[in-house]
């Protein structure tokens, strides 16, 4: 096949921006050069001059275009969740369901392993973020729900198939033996939700937690007496999901975080719910009703329910609020999400090799097209 080149645009690349092109064949990077240094035989796509990022990989999407993930876990509702988020330069995500019943968990895993079977673009596996959590630090979720892991619930999330499962837990409601069993059975394992002392999280690190959810929402925060979860998080080689909307967390917290250990052990995360990429201002969650006013998620007492957060827009919050380089935001929005999920030799990054999962953007970090595995969105469409 020709493939495709990819020209006249600001690359970004492992080493920063530059003046460059990309070669595409069958859905992969060929060549990633200098303005005239691929000489081949292929169709040119110019760039007009704009940003081609790595596309955006968001490890906590709970909905998107009017879908909820946990009111219908299906491969239709992936799909629809999705090609809303692509909108926003998400090209690899995990439909994340929050604390259910084990047969919706089950179902929700089975929806995910259909999902990718069907090619639908983007999907890489799913997040279940409960219900093995602390009543303490419950947030939204439905505390009805919550339970400690037993054998059938190891079965559940342990059934064989397709794509990265992410299971975020409670350390005080597993044990370390069970934690040490799910990573053996190959899932990503992060904290979240949780209460644990500092003792607690760091045996739950050593046993194989490596990821943290939402950091500093809903888990034991860092007192000068009292590390708690947020303490042995940045204490740790964890990677950090972090809410850089302006409401979950205030920029200053983020900061002091951000200088506290090496930016390539935080991903950006959106919590999304179903008003992104939607046209719902309010919305049903497990019988709760949620409102979505100023840029954020809000039910009946003033709580924070998810996000009406985008991929896009975190970037630009993390050049805009919290002072980044463009090239670190785009590793938070990246490549780290991809190293997490042990897909960091796939995707996540512009470079030979690698699945050609590309956003380009304006440069005011507006998203004016995608490509999934070399096509783009408007071709995914037709």
């Amino acid at each position: 096949m020709t493939g495709q080149l990819f020209i006249n645009g600001r690359i970004m690349t492992d080493a920063g921006l530059h003046a460059g092109e990309v070669l595409v064949r069958d859905g992969r990077i060929v060549a990633v050069g200098r303005s005239g240094e691929i000489d081949a035989a292929a169709p040119r796509y110019d760039l007009g001059g704009n940003l081609l990022l790595p596309g955006f990989i968001d490890t906590q999407v709970n909905g998107g275009g009017d879908a909820l993930f946990n009111a219908d876990p299906s491969v239709a509702t992936i799909a629809r969740i999705g090609a809303a988020h692509r909108r926003y330069g998400t090209t690899g995500f995990l439909p994340t369901l929050i604390s259910d019943d084990l047969s919706i968990v089950a179902a929700a895993l089975t929806a995910m392993r259909a999902a990718i079977a069907a090619g639908v673009p983007g999907v890489l596996g799913a997040h279940i973020e409960g219900p093995f959590l602390s009543d303490e630090r419950g947030g939204i979720h439905d505390t009805d729900h919550f339970r400690r892991l037993d054998s059938d619930g190891f079965d559940v999330l342990t059934a064989p198939g397709a794509g990265r499962v992410l299971v975020t837990l409670a350390p005080e409601m597993v044990d370390t033996t069970a934690i040490g069993a799910l990573v053996a059975a190959g899932l990503k394992l992060a904290a979240g939700h949780t209460n644990a002392t500092f003792d607690e999280m760091q045996a739950a690190l050593s046993a194989g937690v490596t990821g943290i959810t939402h950091l500093f929402n809903a888990m034991s925060p860092m007192t000068s007496r009292a590390p708690g979860v947020a303490g042995a998080a940045l204490l740790s080689d964890a990677y950090c999901g972090i809410i850089v909307d302006g409401k979950h967390v205030h920029p200053a917290v983020l900061e002091v975080a951000l200088r506290s250990r090496s930016h390539d052990r935080f991903m950006l995360v959106t919590d999304a719910m179903p008003c992104v990429g939607g046209n719902r201002v309010a919305f049903d969650l497990q019988g709760k009703t949620i409102e979505v006013r100023d840029g954020a998620c809000y039910d009946a007492s003033g709580r924070l329910a998810g996000s009406d957060l985008d991929m896009a827009t975190a970037v630009r919050n993390c050049v805009d609020l919290l002072e980044l380089d463009l090239s670190v935001a785009s590793r938070m929005a990246s490549g780290n999400p991809a190293a997490f999920l042990g897909l960091g030799e796939e995707t996540g990054r512009i470079a030979p090799g690698l699945r050609a999962d590309f956003v380009l953007l304006d440069d005011g970090l507006e998203v004016l097209e995608t490509w999934i595995g070399g096509v783009a969105d408007d071709a995914a469409r037709d």
